[in-house]
């Protein structure tokens, strides 16, 4: 279960909740002293950090390490590998705003594969990031927009909501910050689009699949990858998928009437009948003519 983040400030602006998983802080000191804003985030959730005004310097390991923020500049911050609290120290005259989002929610935002995206990169799976970059004069608009809202609060969620989804767009948008990087965990994406290639390749030519290797370099993954990847997606190996979803398919021809056993046997790829017997004995713990009987 994903923890809620944990109020430990000492000074701060306000928290708002944009969904399950997705949090805007808004860290604001306008006294003349340097203030220590802290909160309690788990490894689950990646860090989007602007510096809309002011000076603020980011704190690790009891102060041990600093990562100093200017004014109008971003960090992202990511560890997979353990907990990063937010300590901050934000000099006099400084306002913060911060996204707080679920690594989770951060993939559905950008794919349709969020629950599958994980799955192939070693490299990401434990990978660190901190990323500094500056605010775009575009973000910067966001930005100011959050911290002086001034409208109706009957709206005050909904306009958050969209000013949230805006940052992350505009941070990302590479037409206007050219050297910031894409997102570092969707490397994945094209991956997966291939392994799912690949099972519509098998069905499609389930009576004649290709091999693995000619299957490989079709889709235009490595071996390695598509035999991790086709057994992370679908939870088998290629081979055996296919066997179970050829049994399930001859299963649904039988049930029809409109075949008999070795018509059957043929569609699915089986050249005799008896080794087709026998797969579906296998599968179902009766032969294809006894499970026709039953069905009838």
């Amino acid at each position: 279960m994903e923890e809620p983040l944990k109020n430990n400030a000492v000074s701060i602006s306000e928290e708002i909740k944009i969904e399950d998983g997705f949090y805007i802080l808004k860290f604001q000191n306008d006294t003349r002293d340097t203030k220590l804003m802290s909160r309690e985030i788990d490894n689950s959730f990646i860090q989007f950090h602007f510096n809309v005004k002011g000076f603020s310097k980011f704190l690790f390991n009891n102060a041990s390490y600093e990562l100093p923020l200017h004014e109008e500049n971003s960090l992202l911050l990511y560890n997979p590998q353990q907990d990063l609290p937010l300590n901050v120290s934000l000099e006099g005259e400084s306002w913060l705003i911060s996204l707080v989002i679920s690594i989770k929610k951060f993939h559905s935002l950008f794919s349709q594969e969020a629950d599958y995206i994980t799955f192939l990169s070693e490299d990401n799976k434990d990978k660190k990031y901190y990323k500094d970059a500056p605010v775009s004069p575009s973000m910067a608009v966001v930005l100011n927009q959050i911290m002086n809202f001034n409208l109706t609060p009957s709206i005050k969620n909904l306009y958050f909501r969209s000013k949230a989804y805006e940052l992350l767009s505009l941070y990302f948008n590479k037409a206007e910050n050219p050297d910031l990087e894409q997102c570092p965990f969707l490397s994945d994406e094209e991956n997966i689009k291939k392994i799912r290639r690949a099972k519509d390749i098998v069905i499609a030519r389930m009576a004649e699949p290709p091999s693995l290797q000619e299957l490989s370099d079709e889709i235009g993954l490595s071996l390695k990858k598509l035999k991790d990847g086709f057994k992370q997606i679908y939870g088998d190996s290629v081979y055996s998928f296919l066997f179970d979803y050829k049994m399930e398919y001859a299963r649904k021809l039988l049930e029809s009437g409109e075949y008999n056993v070795n018509e059957v046997g043929l569609r699915v790829g089986y050249s005799t009948a008896s080794h087709f017997i026998a797969g579906f004995k296998k599968k179902f713990g009766t032969t294809p003519k006894k499970y026709t009987l039953s069905v009838n």
